[in-house]
């Protein structure tokens, strides 16, 4: 027998007591201080007492090497006939310019195409999508720049794109800075709307500071009326927080107004928080970024000051929240990155890409859809072989089925290739996690 290499053991913050969690077993346990204790004395090289080590050998924490090797196999491919039929997420760019000049925007120095939509490019759009995903589940997702421009052309490419979405029997979301979505609601109204993402960054000023209008302009009462309007007809609202440490102690203010006003009660009403972090290139004002374990760290602060945050938002800290929702571990991720896998995103010039972080950068187009069909097979292949199993960081990493190896667009950024990692703080957020959730 021997200690499973999935195995994540840690003590849990703020207590005496420890965790184990194995991903590939699909066990988790809370050991108490003397448990932890023989655990950790093991793994520097004495002997178990034989009672304990059968309960390990139980949950599968110590294991013969050829069953963990079959019981990995197992789980990888179970882990891609899954995903080859999981619904598939279709990013559609209306256009790259925006009403909004937020002070973290990674698309400013994306080059200006002087090139307009056109019922051609959607249609031509939902031909290629119609074919190459035929038989698979979809919805669609439209993105930006600013997909909700207020002006008569927009709303007349908008509803001529939704109306193709019907005809395919297709949902739709959008993702948006909400500032003219009362101007949209009858247009939505007449679409499969699955949600609405907006992004308040804060109650206020806070927010007008971060997400202002371009040559200026107040933005959050325009945004807080939409949201009313798309909750009074009941189309579901994501409203996402992007955070960083300019703002992130306005997020209880935001929390308690969201309450008051009745938000989080709605069925039709969620939230995330978004980490402000370097994609494409570095932010003038770098030194106000978090890092992933800080930002939760922070939050677990927070939570702890003003518990009815979690009213608001509940960080997931890792599996922690799914574990403590589910009384179960999610199955093995063997990988966290959808391009090209369960997400792909096309633009108004016609451009085909594997995902919202790359689409609209140069160098980054894997084909067109339009004005002729034409794919990359070699770019494609690579985003679509990319997980664990070919990440060499990750082939010894006890953390892997936890973390997936990241987001693939990250790790192109930083050394050139999509098949390295993007590692995750998974032990951290489990330490904070279970403090969170189950300690109290």
């Amino acid at each position: 027998m021997i200690y499973s290499k999935h195995n994540i053991f840690s003590k849990i913050a703020e207590s005496d007591n420890y965790f184990i969690v194995n991903l590939l077993s699909g066990s988790a346990d809370i050991l108490n201080p003397e448990e932890g204790q023989m655990l950790n004395n093991f793994l520097g090289g004495n002997e178990l007492p034989e009672d304990f080590k059968e309960s390990l050998i139980k949950q599968g924490y110590l294991i013969n090497q050829k069953e963990e090797d079959l019981l990995y196999r197992q789980k990888y491919l179970d882990f891609i006939d899954t995903r080859d039929e999981d619904e598939v997420q279709l990013f559609f760019v209306p256009n790259y310019s925006c009403n909004f000049a937020c002070t973290y925007c990674y698309q400013d120095e994306y080059s200006t195409v002087k090139q307009e939509l056109t019922t051609e490019v959607i249609d031509s759009f939902f031909t290629y999508i119609n074919k190459e995903f035929a038989g698979r589940k979809k919805y669609l997702t439209i993105f930006g720049g600013e997909p909700l421009l207020n002006s008569p052309k927009q709303k007349e490419l908008i509803s001529y794109l939704l109306n193709l979405a019907n005809a395919s029997k297709l949902e739709v979301c959008f993702v948006t800075n909400g500032y003219s979505l009362i101007d949209y609601i009858d247009i939505l109204s007449t679409a499969n709307i699955r949600e609405i993402q907006v992004t308040l960054d804060g109650k206020g000023n806070v927010h007008d500071k971060r997400r202002f209008l371009k040559g200026g302009g107040a933005t959050f009462d325009k945004i807080v009326n939409g949201i009313d309007a798309c909750l009074d007809n009941q189309i579901a609202v994501n409203l996402r927080v992007v955070v960083d440490k300019e703002n992130i102690n306005g997020l209880p203010e935001l929390a308690q107004f969201a309450i008051e006003k009745g938000w989080t009660e709605s069925d039709f009403f969620k939230t995330q928080l978004g980490r402000n972090y370097e994609l494409h290139h570095c932010q003038a004002t770098s030194e106000k970024l978090f890092s992933r374990i800080s930002l939760y760290e922070t939050l677990y602060k927070i939570i702890k000051e003003h518990p009815y945050f979690l009213e608001f938002y509940k960080p997931a800290y890792s599996i922690s929240k799914f574990l403590s929702e589910n009384e179960n571990l999610p199955d093995p991720l063997f990988d966290s990155c959808p391009a090209c896998k369960t997400e792909w995103a096309f633009d108004y010039t016609g451009q085909i890409y594997s995902c919202t972080a790359t689409v609209g950068k140069p160098g980054e187009a894997l084909g067109s859809f339009y004005p002729e069909v034409t794919r990359k097979e070699d770019m494609i292949n690579t985003w679509e072989n990319r997980d664990v199993t070919v990440i060499p960081e990750c082939s010894n990493c006890n953390l892997q089925l936890a973390c997936g190896g990241g987001c693939g667009s990250v790790a192109k950024n930083k050394t050139g290739n999509a098949c390295t990692t993007d590692c995750r703080p998974v032990k951290e957020l489990l330490e904070l996690g279970f403090s969170a959730y189950f300690e109290n």
